[in-house]
């Protein structure tokens, strides 16, 4: 198909396999695709970690540990993850739609068990990845929500007006028929998330989404994310960002070493970044 820029997408394989999820959708047979979520939706609070450890086996043999001993019962709308690179954050995040699968423990979304329940969840969790030319698979942003719209909303009169719904909603609709490569960073990640936010998940999670913007459009990624009705969930470097949670974690060499409000979050990152910077 000439419109695919990339190699064809492997379900379960990073980004292009979030990209063939996306492609498939939720089908008629398969489950319908989430609705609008309200601050009573099953997602909040539906989120449980239960003694989930993520291991590898490292270049000599030995193993690896991603994560270790992680347990969590995740309610508020907003959660930040925070910590240094290689600390476990960007792991934590995929468990939660099959991305990564755990080693030991369980991760389980609205009761269902993601490694078990993998294709179920992903109708439920949104992901948006860190750069979006690895998320968006087609060559305009029009193109590209139709997309994640071909399965839910099979009539394509019907899906153009979806489309340019969707689009508009998040101001980006003079942008739709712009190659995504002329597009700004920012714009690309706004086109990106557009292309979530299209099936309406009850949950997104969006991996160090502000990491390639601007001022400009990190203030207006901020802005957005404030006004979702999902439960969002998102790993940064930017502490100013992270503040705009209701919780964050901090992780630390694949543990949750703090977990608690923004201001006390962030004071113990500083301490612990501080004190790790003056032993090098």
């Amino acid at each position: 198909m000439s419109l695919f820029r990339r190699r064809a997408a492997v379900p379960g394989d990073g980004a292009a396999g979030a990209a063939a999820e996306r492609a498939s959708g939720p089908a008629s047979g398969g489950g319908p695709a989430p609705g609008p979520v309200t601050e009573t939706s099953p997602a909040f609070g539906g989120i449980v970690f239960d003694s989930v450890g993520v291991s590898v086996t490292g270049p000599d043999g030995a193993p690896r540990h991603l994560l270790q001993d992680v347990d969590l019962v995740l309610t508020e709308q907003r959660i930040a993850v925070i910590g240094a690179n290689g600390s476990g954050k960007s792991t934590l995040l995929k468990l939660i739609n099959g991305l990564v699968r755990p080693t030991s423990g369980t991760v389980r979304v609205v009761g269902l068990d993601v490694a078990e329940s993998t294709a179920a969840v992903r109708r439920a969790v949104g992901f948006v990845f860190t750069d979006p030319l690895s998320q968006l698979v087609l060559s305009t942003g029009r193109d590209d929500v139709d997309l994640s719209l071909r399965r839910s909303v099979p009539d394509r009169r019907q899906r153009a007006a979806a489309v340019e719904a969707r689009l508009d909603r998040l101001g980006l609709l003079p942008l739709a028929d712009q190659s995504i490569y002329d597009l700004s960073g920012g714009e690309r990640q706004l086109m990106a998330l557009a292309g979530v936010l299209a099936v309406d998940p009850a949950v997104l999670l969006a991996d160090e989404p502000s990491t390639l913007l601007d001022l400009r459009n990190t203030a207006r990624l901020r802005s957005l994310f404030a006004a979702l009705p999902q439960q969002v969930l998102w790993t940064t470097h930017d502490l100013d960002f992270a503040g705009d949670a209701d919780r964050i974690l901090v992780v630390e060499e694949g543990r949750i070493v703090f977990d608690g409000a923004p201001g006390p979050a962030i004071a113990e990152y500083r301490a612990r970044s501080a004190q790790a910077g003056a032993m090098h």
